[in-house]
């Protein structure tokens, strides 16, 4: 029942609208009971392409999860930029904080901060 609230929680239908990527259905991770009502963290991630110049950013609540399924292809909008390396997460209280600084990493200030991270951490390859 859990794993199906966080399904819920973390579909592909959004209510904070579309831009860019959409999280793929996710799974319990890390629940915390407070004030008797679970309690889930949020994490954006951002990725980076290690063939193309392609950043990719999203939100979930699992990011070995979500990086695995981007790696293996199962993402339609990244499968043909695979490999990838996880440049940046960020954890949140909850999905709507999450969504608010997922918007943040896709504008033009974010995308440059990210990329400067990832050419820092390719560059010490």
């Amino acid at each position: 029942m859990v794993a199906e609230l966080v399904d819920a929680l973390d579909s592909k239908s959004s209510d904070f609208g579309r831009a860019g990527s959409i999280p793929a259905q996710g799974t319990l991770t890390s629940p915390a009971v407070l004030l008797g009502i679970f309690y889930f963290m949020y994490y954006v991630y951002a990725i980076a392409s290690l063939d193309r110049n392609y950043i990719y950013v999203g939100l979930t609540n699992n990011v070995e999860r979500r990086l695995m399924e981007h790696d293996k292809g199962k993402e339609k909008t990244t499968a043909p930029y695979k490999p990838f390396i996880l440049i940046f997460t960020e954890e949140c209280t909850d999905r709507l904080n999450a969504r608010i600084r997922e918007k943040y990493w896709k504008s033009g200030t974010g995308k440059r901060q990210l990329r400067n991270i990832r050419d820092e951490i390719l560059s010490k390859k």
